[in-house]
């Protein structure tokens, strides 16, 4: 998105959070009537809960979601463009369906267990191995409680107001838009990553699909120098992820084969293990329970990360680490004059006020 479509599109303020319906709240239940949202907070006016604690939207706003923030990186190749969409991109979400035989008297039949999503790439024998790490209520199976889990962590990790102009209310300013734009480019191409899920041992395969699906990628765009470039930065990243594992705490002698970055235990060869690009294929890969938000300890929904200062965020936690957040909207601030209350939390001037009356909080109310 160019800066003069954005700040048009700016010019008509949306509604907090865009959200379409009446979803009851996932913490009040059916004392709340359905997410009505609030002008600019990202909450619900009917119960006060955040809009995340409602889990609104549908799959295909997800994928949209999703699509958006993976479109102009280098995890491009797992959207796809949308028929007559202008060059928007749709998130090619894998999905997976496991079909088992059901004993009996009778005739056989079968019982079927959808998964909203698997890691790609994998036999469905591997991707069934992973799925069994996780804990069972992380596991996103169709219509239970670990499928509304993931989707909850896609509104809190990865918040659309993070990545489109389009989705702030608090941007005024062609200048704040023109930082925004500028902000999300550079973490695209820097430091957003999806981790992508193997044996360990195995890296090197994944280091040449890599390296040969951006030769393709910069064949079809006619860029010479960016396949090189890409197997120059992947070296790099090897190389930095080895001398991380051995200044670690880890002596290098006494070190198992495969070990964890995240909790330094071993990483058993038939095990399926998660490996992160950004950090490199080699000496570095994560137990799948361990690959984690280095902040705020969550497992990072769909393998998504943000790789700064040699470690693992989630979307939210790596931006907050580069812009302040309003503790009123809970968008970033881009603006160059803000507040900042005794408790450390951050607010744009205008936010730091009541929830029900909207006074400041520096002048006493009756709330």
């Amino acid at each position: 998105m160019d800066l003069s479509s954005a700040v048009e599109k700016m010019s008509v303020k949306q509604r907090a959070g865009g959200e379409k319906g009446a979803v009851k709240c996932l913490i009040c239940k059916e004392s709340c009537s359905g997410f009505q949202p609030h002008s600019w907070r990202k909450a619900c006016m009917t119960c006060g809960c955040c809009m995340v604690d409602h889990a609104p939207g549908s799959d295909l706003e997800d994928d949209q979601r999703m699509g958006r923030l993976l479109a102009d990186s280098p995890y491009c190749h797992l959207t796809a463009k949308v028929k007559g969409g202008g060059g928007l991109r749709m998130y090619k979400r894998n999905r997976m369906i496991v079909t088992n035989p059901v004993v009996s008297r009778k005739d056989p039949t079968f019982n079927t267990t959808t998964y909203d999503w698997a890691p790609a790439g994998l036999n469905q024998k591997l991707a069934m191995q992973y799925m069994e790490l996780l804990p069972e209520s992380q596991r996103p199976v169709s219509g239970t409680q670990g499928a509304l889990e993931r989707r909850r962590q896609l509104l809190s990790q990865l918040p659309d107001y993070d990545q489109d102009p389009m989705k702030c209310q608090s941007l005024a300013t062609e200048e704040e838009i023109s930082t925004m734009l500028l902000f999300v480019k550079q973490y695209k191409q820097e430091v957003l990553g999806v981790g992508e899920v193997a044996l360990p041992g195995e890296g090197d395969a994944l280091q040449e699909a890599a390296v040969q699906r951006t030769a393709k990628e910069s064949k079809d765009r006619g860029d010479k120098k960016d396949a090189g470039e890409h197997k120059e930065h992947s070296l790099t990243n090897n190389s930095t992820a080895s001398t991380t594992a051995s200044t670690n705490g880890t002596d290098e002698n006494k070190k198992t084969e495969h070990q964890c970055v995240g909790c330094h235990g071993e990483v058993a060869k038939e095990s399926p293990a998660v490996y992160a690009e950004r950090a490199g294929y080699h000496g570095a890969l994560w137990h799948p329970t361990c690959f984690v938000c280095s902040e705020c300890g969550q497992g990072l929904v769909d393998l998504v990360y943000f790789w700064s200062n040699q470690k693992l965020y989630c979307g939210r936690h790596y931006c907050q680490t580069v812009w302040p957040r309003c503790s009123g909207c809970d968008e970033l601030i881009f603006c160059k004059s803000f507040l900042t209350a005794k408790d450390g939390r951050t607010c744009h001037p205008h936010h730091y006020c009541c929830w029900k009356c909207g006074q400041n909080l520096d002048t006493p109310c009756q709330h």
